[in-house]
């Protein structure tokens, strides 16, 4: 059995809607195919529930939170950017507030309803949406697209199309549906796919103050060192988790991290506690603290410094009984604690697994892809949007955009393309 249509997305998710909701705004006939049950399954849990959707820093800073190739990404942002997405979702009933960072989240506080606010608007322009469907290959002749074969309710079909758009997401929270289809596929016709490591991801350490679990530092400076060397420094936040470090600090880090652990290189974590008071004041903060208030415990001078789940933990390092007179944080000790505030050490011993990564880092190459159109320069006919491409961001709402840019302008050059073909 046959379908016929005039573009094919693969993928309801951020990026797949808006290439489907484009296409069809231009007048294509469009199927867009999600094998769950439902379309933006991974949208409607993203930033805890929230949806942190895009930011609203302007275009230069934006590309400095994108790797590999920022540049490549000028075209799509030129097409659709981050008012385009506000007016999208306000056309749409969600009203959005900008927070911290210039972080833009749905009022509502509920990434659920930007999701179902997509799909509503992708359905309004006429596409159609074919859930519980699983793409099992594409098919292609003398070099172009012209169409893909399905699997639903235990039947096969092959779906003829002008123009097909993967968009099927990267690798991370495979519970959603992003099982890495999109990168069999992309292989399958010619494309290169480079390494895929998760990304903005929680980080194990030794030691894990398994203790201080549950604890976020807000304020704190983080800086990575790589065999030795100091390869970046994120202020911020950063939370304690059973095995070791989480938080945005962490995540923005965290790329570095596991390209490091994957190359074999050592990588280690030093945490600011104070970061406000360089060390010179921070001593004399603690020598004025002894000579003021020379009673009390170690325990207790340390909980003036220190939030309580972390007090346990220090005395051991420092060697100290939290009952012993507060009068031994002295000399050397209290040259040590200052160590210990300005630059607490973990060693990196691993990262967290694909199921709890916010994103992809790697993916299709760019080299294959055309950054004026999203086009496929292998397979004609074939666009690419998403996670899939081998693009990342940092926590904040970037990744977000590029999925909503890159999808809107794969579906208005399919749209363009298939209206070409047809004439």
């Amino acid at each position: 059995m046959k379908l016929a249509c005039d573009v094919v997305v693969v993928g309801a998710g951020p990026a797949g809607l808006l290439a489907a909701g484009r296409a069809a705004m231009l007048g294509a006939r469009v199927l867009l195919i999600e094998k769950m049950e439902k379309p933006a399954r991974k949208l409607r849990i993203t930033g805890k529930g929230r949806a942190n959707v895009t930011n609203m820093k302007p275009l230069e800073e934006h590309l400095q939170e994108i790797q590999p190739e920022p540049r490549f990404l000028r075209q799509a942002f030129q097409a659709f950017f981050n008012r385009d997405l506000i007016e999208l979702l306000e056309a749409q009933g969600i009203a959005t507030r900008i927070e911290r960072g210039e972080r833009v989240f749905p009022a509502s506080g509920l990434a659920w309803d930007v999701a179902d606010a997509l799909v509503a608007w992708a359905e309004a322009q006429g596409v159609e949406i074919l859930p519980r469907a699983r793409v099992e290959g594409l098919l292609v002749e003398a070099g172009a697209f012209r169409g893909l074969v399905v699997a639903r309710r235990e039947a096969r079909q092959e779906i003829e199309a002008r123009c097909g758009i993967l968009a099927t997401g990267g690798h991370s929270y495979p519970a959603t549906g992003s099982t890495g289809d999109g990168y069999r596929f992309a292989e399958a016709t010619g494309h290169r796919v480079g390494p895929l490591r998760p990304s903005l991801v929680r980080i194990e350490t030794r030691p894990a103050y398994a203790s201080a679990q549950g604890l976020t530092l807000k304020n704190v400076r983080l800086t990575l060192w790589i065999d030795g060397k100091k390869q970046g420094s994120e202020f911020g936040e950063a939370e304690f988790t059973a095995k070791g470090l989480a938080g945005a600090a962490v995540l923005r880090l965290s790329r570095k991290i596991v390209e490091a652990l994957a190359a074999g290189r050592q990588a280690e974590l030093t945490l600011d506690l104070k970061p406000a008071l360089d060390p010179a004041k921070l001593e004399a903060r603690l020598r004025r603290d002894q000579e003021t208030q020379p009673g009390g415990s170690c325990g207790q001078r340390l909980r003036s410094l220190l939030p309580a789940a972390l007090v346990g933990s220090f005395c051991e390092a420092l060697g100290l009984d939290p009952a012993a007179p507060a009068a031994k944080l002295q000399g050397a000790k209290q040259r040590q604690l200052l160590g210990l505030l300005k630059e607490l050490r973990f060693a990196v011993t691993g990262h967290g697994s694909w199921e709890e990564a916010i994103v992809t880092a790697g993916g299709v190459s760019l080299k294959d892809i055309d950054p004026r159109t999203m086009a496929s320069r292998k397979v004609e006919n074939l666009y690419f949007a998403g996670e899939l491409l081998d693009l990342d961001a940092n926590t904040g709402g970037y990744n977000l955009q590029i999925a909503f840019s890159t999808g809107w302008l794969a579906g208005e050059s399919a749209a363009r393309q298939a209206s070409n073909l047809q004439a």
